[in-house]
Formats: C-alpha cells, structure tokens, sequence
C-alpha cells in the first residue's frame, strides 16, 4: 500500500509525494508536535513479505540514525505504519548535484565544496564502521542555505538485508556508479568500495560523463568489472595529468590499488589541482566521442533516491534481466549484486551473493574444493562462448531461455558467482508458474554438477505446481538429489536458506540442515536434527544414506555398511541413492 496526501503514519501528517524510486517513495510531511517538515522515505511494499525483515531494519536503522555529521542528512526517527517500514529524516530544501550538473559544468568553488563535504560525511562514517554503498550525485544534496549533505546512508544495507522479492537491481548500488566488487556480489565490501565509487563521480565532474554507460546495466557493470577505465585525457584533454592519475588510482579494479582511505583521495584530488596550476572546474563535455561506446541513459529519479531533495523527474531507470541475479546483482547489484543471497534464487529476492564460488561435490564422504574464480585481472576479455551469449543476451532482454543459457556459460567459464545470479534473473523473467522452464534449467545445472542452482531450480519448479500440484516423482528425485549434495557446501545455508525449504518439504530440508551442519558446524547438533527426521519419517532414505556417512565419518563401520546394505536391498531406493550408498560402501575398510 502507498500512503495518500492527508493520511496520518504515526505522528506525521503525509503533505505531498517527493518521488519514487526502486527501494523506496519519498514523502515531505508535517510533525506537528515539533512543529517542522520531515522527510519521510517509505521503503518498498515488498520488503514486509519477509517477517523477519522489520526486526533487521530496526537493527540498522539505529546504526544509521547514530551518524551526527553536518554533512549527512539526520535521521529523526524510523517505524513502521501496517506493516510498511520508513524512516524520518531532515526536509531539505534544494537541489540534487544530479540536477546541478544538468544545468552545466561546477565552479572551482562548488568543486572544492562538494569534495570537500562528501568527503568528510564519507570519512565519518567509515570510522564509525558503516558504508554507504550507493555514492552518487543524486545522493548528494545542495540545500539552499549552501550546505552540502549526503543522502540515504546506509539505505542499501537496509534493503539488502530483507528477504523480499525485490528485483537485485532495485536494491544494489547504481550501475554507472557501482563498485567491480559490489557488480560481482562480493560480501566482504570495505571502505574501497565507497572510494570507487565517489571516484566515478568526481570522474563525471571533471570530465563530463561517467566512465562507463551502455544501453542495458548488465553492460554497464561488465565494463565495470572488465573494461579498462576511459583515460579522462583522451575524452576531454583539458583535464590535468595530475588529476586524472588521481582518478586512475581511485577507478582501479583492484581494492587493494586505490586509495587507502577517503581523506587519502580528498587530499590527493586538491594537490593535483593545485600541482596543475590551473583553475579547478568541471567539463562541459555532455556526450562521448564516437570511438567510446556510451549512449547517456537515465537513472532513477533523484527526488526518490535522495530523501527530501527536490530533483529534476526522470524516466525509470531500465531493468535487465541481469544477468543476474541478477549479473546480478546483477541483474544483482547488483546489480547486475548483490547482497544477493539464496532467496534470489529461490523466489527472486536480492541479497549479495557470497564472495565464495559454488563448489562441485564429487562424494557425499567430503566436499570438494571450490573451483577458482576469475577476476577481471585474470580474464580481461570474455570467452567467446560467454561473449556469444552476453551478445545473444543483450539482444533478448526479456528472454528467460537466453539468460538461462547465459549463466550457463558463465558456469562454464568458472564466473559461478556471476552464474547464480543471471540464473536468479532469468528465473523471475520465466515467471512464477513455468514448470518446466525450471526443470529444464535443474536438469542443466544438474549436469554441470552445480548443486546449488539445480536444487534452487527444482525447488521453484516444486513451487510453481501449486499446493495441491502433483508433482511428478523424478522432479522430487532431482531435488532431494541437487540438495542433499548441495548441503555439504559452506554457503548452502545463505542461497537455500532451511525456512524456505521447509514449506515445501521439512523432513527433507532438515536432512540438508542436518548434514549441512555436520560438514559446516555442528556434529552433535546435525546428530539431534538427524534423529528428530527418523522419529517424524521412519524410513526415509536420504536419512538413511546421511546416517551411514556419519557413521563411516566417526569410525561406525559395522553400523554404516548395515544401513548401506539396507538401502542397496530395497527396490524402492531411488537410483541415486542407491550410487551414493555403493560409493560409500566401496570406501569403507
């Protein structure tokens, strides 16, 4: 639901709608207790679809209001109105820097202004341990009176947090502005992450443009995370070599290559100028030269993304199907990113995918070792059959059966990480209810051995048949078979994760908890939820199976090889079951 012009939510009195974005709608409203406007940022409807999303926001939304800088937009209060979180943050009157740069190049004054403000609110923050994740003109604030804020701190993290079925490029970080690091889903993000991208907008000030933008944000988040960087000297000689090796620096793909922290940029960004010798000011280039690819596309609308600020309204920003999950993130993303965790795969949500390459397991006994992922240092050009895809890709944007083949080729390329969330993404353009589109992509990933997206894919095939869907017994041996050898990897719990299995088939999901815990935690507790599963299914024999591989694993040879022998006895053992049980029972002395 949307809160309407008049209505009360809580103490405010809702006066008109500011705008609209992918995360959230943004009201000017009325407190009269204190007798002042607010701005009021509802987050989207879909966030509630999670039920333990409010207790998470509660948690970072306390986080983020503790940030006291005069250069960060004050957070007054957050809560909830039936079921819809927000929060209350200062009304500002102004402008965006999105909307400034609109109306030509900055001064040297505003230049210094907005370098200067940025970077403290940034540098405050990182001390205080939260990042902002979504650096961008449209998050900086020009308020009549002349100060400089930056808006929605930590207003990613919130998102990513929650469990919804939000689209991966609602809730990442901006395509032209975001990260290599937050494009391929990495969890482990740090203050570089922030320093990349408050670099591509002093880029966009210096230069004119950002550096990379395309007509889809899958492709501007490849480039991102494999194009070199277009030298700003190149696009607009006029820009000093001092500054622009200042924004190579910051633009580096590597984390570890940029600056080692924010005033660390600041500083070097001002030398430059002053080592230069000229007037510090801002490009009037508007488009890019032929020999750059870059058609100018529009982002979200500043007046969504920036609390109170009242910018220039703009078309919504294009969704990919990225390639993602989407690449994601990210499209996840991420934005193609992530945060996108398990539910992205499972039903469309978007948290960032684990920095860690699914493993392929080989032996239910012990888990493999992860394939090595490529980086963009690594592997700077695409494989000819992930690039025939991205193209096929581009070309089809709404085509689930291209983006699936799409994730199938970064799975084949080692990309596993970029795999899982187009595979994500292609799943929500089949929609909630192609059974067979999910099976197909089951069977695929099945084959490659990448057992987390088969038991994802089967399981939103179990799902879309319906509760009172019958579904057909080879379908419900393909899961159980993708999840229980998905269980034994590290990550399995934050792509699948065990309450959303449950709902479809609980003994099953706490088999895979179960062994998931043994390999990946705790024995004694994976023994105890073994135990619970014979009392609720006697019988069951993937039970069996994981019973036999705790006995084989803690020395229980006779007891191991009776239950084995059981399952190899029994005409009703599914198939793979029965392999599985032969395999263990050749390794045991």
């Amino acid at each position: 639901m949307s809160f309407n012009v008049g209505e009360n939510v809580g103490p405010y009195r809702i006066i008109e709608q500011l705008g609209q974005g992918g995360m959230a709608t943004v009201y000017k409203a009325y407190h009269p207790a204190l007798d002042r406007y607010v701005a009021l940022k509802a987050l989207h409807p879909a966030f509630g679809e999670d039920p333990n999303f409010l207790a998470r926001f509660q948690r970072e939304a306390r986080l983020v209001a503790k940030l006291e800088h005069p250069n960060i937009v004050p957070v007054y209060d957050y809560a909830e109105h039936e079921g819809r979180p927000y929060l209350v943050m200062k009304f500002i009157e102004g402008d965006t820097l999105k909307a400034r740069l609109t109306q030509g190049p900055l001064s040297a004054n505003e230049i210094d202004k907005v370098v200067e403000s940025v970077g403290a609110a940034l540098g405050y923050a990182h001390k205080q341990g939260v990042l902002h994740r979504d650096i961008k003109p449209s998050n900086v604030l020009l308020a009549a009176d002349g100060q400089i804020y930056l808006a929605d701190f930590g207003l990613a993290r919130i998102a990513q947090s929650g469990e919804s079925t939000l689209s991966s490029d609602m809730i990442m970080g901006t395509p032209q502005y975001i990260s290599p690091e937050q494009a391929m889903g990495k969890k482990d993000l740090d203050e570089g992450t922030d320093i990349y991208s408050f670099g591509v907008m002093l880029y966009e000030i210096v230069v004119g443009q950002v550096p990379f933008n395309a007509d889809t944000p899958f492709s501007i988040i490849h480039d991102h995370i494999y194009s070199p960087l277009p030298m700003p000297r190149d696009i607009n000689p006029k820009i000093p070599e001092s500054v622009e090796r200042v924004l190579l620096k910051a633009l580096a793909k590597e984390r570890a290559d940029r600056y080692p922290d924010v005033a660390s940029l600041v500083a070097a960004f001002k030398d430059a100028w002053i080592e230069a010798g000229v007037p510090m000011q801002g490009s009037a280039i508007t488009m890019r030269p032929a020999s750059l690819k870059a058609a100018p596309t529009k982002t979200a609308s500043p007046a969504a993304e920036t609390v109170a600020a009242k910018g220039v309204p703009e078309k919504k920003r294009l969704v990919w199907p990225f390639i993602a999950a989407g690449i994601l993130l990210l499209i996840c993303a991420a934005v193609i990113v992530l945060a996108f965790r398990g539910n992205r795969l499972l039903r469309g949500s978007n948290p960032p995918a684990p920095t860690a390459p699914v493993a392929i397991v080989s032996t239910p006994i012990e888990p493999a070792a992860a394939p090595a992922q490529l980086t963009p240092t690594s592997e700077p050009t695409l494989p000819p059959a992930v690039a025939t895809a991205v193209s096929a890709a581009t070309q089809n944007p709404t085509d689930p059966s291209v983006a699936l083949a799409l994730a199938l080729a970064y799975w084949d390329a080692k990309e596993n990480s970029l795999a899982l969330q187009t595979l994500a993404k292609a799943a929500d353009l089949a929609g909630t209810s192609n059974t067979q589109f999910f099976q197909n992509a089951g069977d695929q990933f099945k084959q490659r051995q990448a057992w987390i997206a088969a038991a994802a894919m089967y399981l939103r095939a179990l799902k879309s048949l319906g509760p009172s869907g019958k579904a057909p017994q080879g379908l419900v041996e393909n899961y159980h078979e993708a999840l229980y050898n998905a269980s034994v990897l590290p990550e399995f719990s934050s792509y699948l994760p065990v309450a959303d299995l449950s709902r479809v088939e609980q003994p099953m999901a706490m088999v895979a908890q179960a062994r998931n815990l043994y390999y990946n935690g705790s024995a004694e507790e994976a023994h105890s939820i073994l135990n619970e599963v014979k009392r609720l299914k006697p019988g069951m024999p993937e039970a069996t199976l994981l019973e036999a591989e705790m006995d084989a694993k803690e020395g229980n040879s006779f007891q191991a090889k009776q239950n084995l022998n059981i399952l190899l006895s029994n005409l009703n053992t599914p198939d793979w079951i029965s392999q599985e049980a032969q395999q263990l029972l050749n390794k045991i002395p």
